[in-house]
């Protein structure tokens, strides 16, 4: 044969275009529904004003006192962060059984609807219903993580434990064994390492998140940060802000080497 081949023009997607143009013409008119004055916000007494209160935060209040009333508020969020997850791990591997079809599916839909309810109300909202149900404190904040993150775990649980090959528990099953035990030694086994490394990944989230519920009163960081914050201590307030960062991310540095060592058990 002679000459070269003529390569096909690959076609036009349509569709493709006509989303792409439905996207942007959605984030141009949220620009003009908005109206964000970006002149005002990068102006000159704009970025002055905003270079007057950064410095106001340094230097950080460093005293011996203060330092133990940080650290004090530092464990106690990352003691409501861990108690939450431990909870909300806990609720969400029961729910987990019937999310995951095994007692039907009326029970596979009920479970799922009020696991998608607890995810779909986010965690400052529980929080402020939690203050108002137990009062002020950390006991607000560990109740308002643990139903936010119930639904989340309980949704990625069941997903894990649905799609998991259920020969192991079949087979043990038909050997004699009961349900809980074929369970627990058939597919529990499977799932328990992912099952882990989801609960860790909430966690590293859910430390972020204790340090903000204390805006509405649930302790922790995140209360010392608004009360210096509303009586104008920025001093003070860099040294939690501080804390806050040294907290999560030694979390999540612990949390990423834990889930880093399951990854070959899982993957």
């Amino acid at each position: 044969m002679s000459g070269s081949a003529t390569v096909p023009r690959p076609a036009v997607c349509v569709r493709c275009l006509l989303t792409l143009g439905g996207i942007v013409v959605a984030v141009a008119a949220s620009f003009a529904y908005l109206a964000i004055d970006f002149g005002a916000l990068f102006s000159r007494a704009a970025l002055a004003s905003m270079g007057r209160f950064v410095a106001e935060f340094f230097p950080p209040d460093t005293s011996a006192e203060f330092l133990r009333k940080a650290a004090w508020g530092a464990l106690q969020t990352l003691a409501v962060s861990a108690l939450g997850t431990l909870l909300a791990m806990g609720a969400g591997a029961v729910l987990a059984l019937p999310a995951s079809g095994r007692f039907g599916n009326t029970a596979r839909r009920a479970t799922r609807f009020v696991l998608n309810l607890l995810r779909s109300v986010p965690e400052l909202v529980w929080a402020a219903l939690m203050v108002l149900a137990v009062g002020l404190g950390p006991f607000a904040g560990v109740l308002a993580l643990a139903l936010h993150t119930t639904g989340v775990l309980g949704r990625l649980f069941g997903e894990t434990l649905e799609n998991v090959p259920k020969d192991a528990e079949r087979a043990l099953r038909e050997a004699g064994g009961g349900a809980l035990a074929a369970f627990a030694y058939g597919s529990l086994p499977l799932v328990w390492p992912q099952w882990l490394a989801y609960a860790l990944y909430r966690w590293e989230m859910n430390i972020r998140m204790a340090a903000v519920l204390g805006f509405v009163g649930a302790g922790g960081l995140g209360q010392m940060l608004y009360f210096h914050l509303s009586l104008f201590q920025q001093a003070q307030a860099a040294t939690v802000i501080a804390a806050m960062f040294l907290l999560v991310f030694a979390v999540d540095s612990a949390s990423s080497r834990l889930r880093r060592g399951l990854a070959p058990a899982y993957a």
